[in-house]
């Protein structure tokens, strides 16, 4: 396929783009910063014109796209005041999905949050895994906008039944350079219980991205992304107990299983993790030979 990926310069977007030109795909990264590499576009996505122009056509570059992966956004809370965030992140969002639209492009998929889950959990989770289940819990700003996006999601293909968009709830963003900071949190369990003790590996985070390119069916589906794992070498389950004592555990829990429920994105996309900072720290650890 020929697919734009905005924000193809961020951390999760190298991965996705490195890992669709793998794939085969014609791939058109569209951001603000990025060298000038053959297939780079600078665009500001708070502008409609700019990007309903080069969505439909640039040049010798590229005439249109048959998918949209959005991923270009201020990242996370706090980074910029929030208004800031809401307007830069919502007004994006909306941009890039009216101009797929206008473009005939039936095929979306883009980054929503772990967040609308209830990050930082100050308040406890219904039950745990969490998963796709419940209604969004957004407490910030920028949650706010995420949860927002998927009901625009939600609008939007029910304006037009033949529309896709798919939006991945991507955990944490790693990558193997991360992993080194890893063994140091497990000496204190509620220094990463705001999100679950989640990760999810950049190559992993990539492979949701093509499998739900792939999948592509009509409508609006939101499916959590993690590693099959925690960042912890403690057990979920006494995770849980100490952190969550008043939480229901609805499954038995694997040792180390994450509390971000990936099983949604298992069965319909056939997402399955193949990276672990477990691994990455057992490579690290077995002594080579002279």
């Amino acid at each position: 396929m020929r697919i734009a990926v905005t924000g193809g310069s961020g951390k999760l977007g190298r991965n996705v783009v490195r890992r669709l030109v793998d794939d085969g795909h014609h791939v058109t990264t569209l951001d603000q910063t990025g060298d000038r590499r053959p297939g780079f576009t600078r665009v500001d996505l708070r502008d409609y014109g700019q990007v309903v122009d080069v969505i439909l056509g640039l040049d010798d570059r590229h005439e249109g796209f048959d998918a949209i992966v959005h991923l270009a956004a201020i990242p996370a809370p706090g980074l910029a005041p929030d208004a800031a965030t809401f307007e830069n992140n919502m007004q994006a969002t909306y941009n890039v999905f009216q101009a797929a639209r206008r473009a005939g492009i039936k095929r979306i998929v883009y980054a929503s949050s772990e967040t609308v889950l209830g990050l930082p959990f100050d308040a406890d989770p219904p039950y745990l895994p969490v998963d796709e289940e419940y209604p969004a819990r957004p407490e910030s700003t920028y949650s706010l906008v995420k949860h927002l996006e998927e009901q625009m999601a939600i609008q939007l293909t029910r304006w037009d039944p033949e529309l896709s968009i798919t939006g991945l709830r991507f955990s944490n963003v790693m990558d193997p350079e991360d992993y080194e900071e890893f063994p140091s949190f497990d000496a204190d369990a509620r220094l990463r219980k705001w999100n679950l003790w989640g990760y999810i590996d950049g190559r992993d985070g990539a492979q949701a991205v093509a499998r739900a390119l792939a999948h592509g069916k009509p409508g609006f589906e939101a499916f959590i992304v993690a590693n099959e794992d925690t960042v912890m070498s403690r057990s979920s389950s006494e995770l849980a107990a100490e952190v969550f004592p008043d939480v229901k555990v609805v499954k038995d829990l694997g040792e180390h299983e994450t509390l971000l429920s990936i099983d949604k994105a298992k069965r319909l996309l056939g997402y399955a993790p193949e990276h672990s900072w477990r691994n990455y720290h057992s490579l690290r650890l077995t002594p080579t030979e002279d």
